[in-house]
């Protein structure tokens, strides 16, 4: 049950009892008034009977009985120990107060008729139901709008808080002005805390971009004079090095340019098979090309369908027994994407296939023509990373080999300015396995839609 109709139940039970204790006691109240007013009329009539009887003997007009065969058992028990007293009791004929006393060894007894006064107590009941009734009409619904409205506020702090922890640091309850209390208590620390993270972590791109632009200059530098030292293997080693810095240093500013959102994608119709040519042979790692296979879309294997299979074995040339079909052609099938970013997408998922797992390492394209996978034969990727995503800097379990942990962070990022998915997860069999869902092309305006140019005008000279 939703904290709503918690609230909801909450109000009509507190209301429910209100009414119904209201109703008890009011009840009780009218009751015993009655009944006293009835115990006291019947005493006073009793007594004057009683007067009477002694001076005359007899009881007519007084509205007393001698000995009446209606009267209760217990009040005549009593009597007949010699004392006086009333009782309540409802007979034949109805409710009625009784008041009876000793009088020469018979019982004198006055009934006080109480049938309209009960009828009236049932019909205050009645109405006390009514109005509980309308109550509970008149108040459930006014719970039902205020449990609604909290709810509405505490399920869009929720929101908000989820897309705060997806990464939308802009993300804000409400800029507006909130009413005084608890709910808007918890608004405010979320609000504070989404700022509070958003200048933290603009601090941190500012100082990873403000590092590596610092860093390029003297880097140019030694990468300079390291190529001027003299051959041998300490001056290979430096070399070595300093490359590896600077590719640490163009990873950073590629990922302070797409923390920034400065980085925008010129998308196009590109044949996929020489991109992904291109991707491999560029990385100067063996990879195998696959192509017709549809294990990852759920869509029956094209290539079985069509008779038809290539398989490229990259080495970091072509092989051009395998790797000169069709499908390798310009005239292929095309996807909708920017082919340099799509490049370095699919070179950063290869080199780390080969850093962090085992060959062979296999790039498939599925029979739709839009998702490549990326798949090795090693551990797999860590449950952290299936978990959270790349994280940068972080390149997750020991067995996974070394690295900085950039190279996934730039493939999601560039992946989401050409406006694909990349997914992570692992082979049933073993093996890390990412898939690339490229983006479908858009529909272009038939010749038809497009608007008729304007009739030519006259020409005055």
């Amino acid at each position: 049950m939703t904290l709503r109709w918690r609230i909801v139940a909450l109000v009509a039970a507190a209301t429910c009892a209100a009414a119904a204790a209201v109703g008890v006691l009011v009840h009780h109240a009218s009751r015993d008034r009655e009944l006293s007013q009835a115990r006291d009329g019947a005493r006073t009539t009793l007594e004057r009977a009683a007067l009477g009887y002694a001076r005359t003997g007899g009881v007519q007009g007084s509205g007393a009985v001698l000995d009446a065969p209606g009267l209760p058992g217990g009040l005549r028990r009593l009597v007949a120990k010699g004392h006086q007293g009333t009782e309540f009791a409802t007979g034949p004929d109805g409710p009625a107060m009784w008041a009876a006393r000793p009088a020469d060894g018979q019982v004198l007894s006055v009934r006080v008729d109480m049938s309209t006064a009960m009828r009236n107590i049932s019909a205050l009941d009645t109405n006390i139901i009514l109005a509980g009734l309308m109550t509970t009409a008149v108040v459930l619904p006014l719970g039902v709008l205020t449990a609604e409205r909290m709810s509405r506020r505490l399920r869009l702090a929720a929101a908000t808080a989820r897309r705060i922890a997806a990464g939308d640091l802009d993300a804000r309850i409400s800029p507006a002005a909130r009413p005084h209390d608890e709910i808007a208590e918890i608004s405010g620390a979320v609000d504070s805390m989404a700022a509070a993270l958003q200048e933290r972590l603009l601090d941190e791109q500012r100082f990873t971009a403000d590092v590596a632009h610092e860093l390029r200059t003297p880097l140019m530098g030694l990468v300079t004079a390291a190529e001027l030292l003299p051959p041998g293997e300490a001056a290979g080693y430096v070399r070595d090095r300093v490359r590896v810095l600077s590719t640490l240093v163009e990873e950073l500013l590629e990922i302070s340019r797409l923390d920034a959102g400065a980085e925008e994608a010129d998308l196009s119709p590109c044949p996929l098979g020489p991109v992904l040519d291109e991707a491999i042979a560029g990385t100067g790692l063996s990879a195998r090309l696959r192509t017709g296979t549809a294990e990852d879309t759920g869509q029956p294997d094209s290539a079985e369908d069509t008779g038809q299979r290539d398989a490229t074995d990259w080495t970091g040339q072509r092989d051009s027994a395998d790797g000169t079909g069709p499908w390798h052609s310009a005239e292929g099938p095309k996807v909708w994407t920017d082919p340099r970013r799509l490049t370095r997408i699919v070179a950063n998922l290869v080199v780390n296939a080969h850093r962090h797992g085992r060959e062979p390492v296999e790039v498939t394209v599925a029979a739709d023509g839009r998702t490549v996978t990326v798949r090795d034969h090693g551990t797999g990727y860590p449950d952290d990373l299936l978990e959270k995503g790349p994280q940068r800097f972080r390149t997750g379990v020991r067995e996974r080999g070394r690295g900085h942990g950039l190279g996934l962070t730039i493939a999601v990022g560039q992946a989401q300015v050409i406006g694909a998915t990349l997914e992570f997860g692992n082979a049933p069999d073993g093996g890390a396995v990412a898939t690339l869902r490229l983006p479908e092309e858009p529909e272009r305006p038939e010749l038809s839609d497009l608007p008729e140019p304007p009739e030519p005008g006259p020409i005055h000279g």
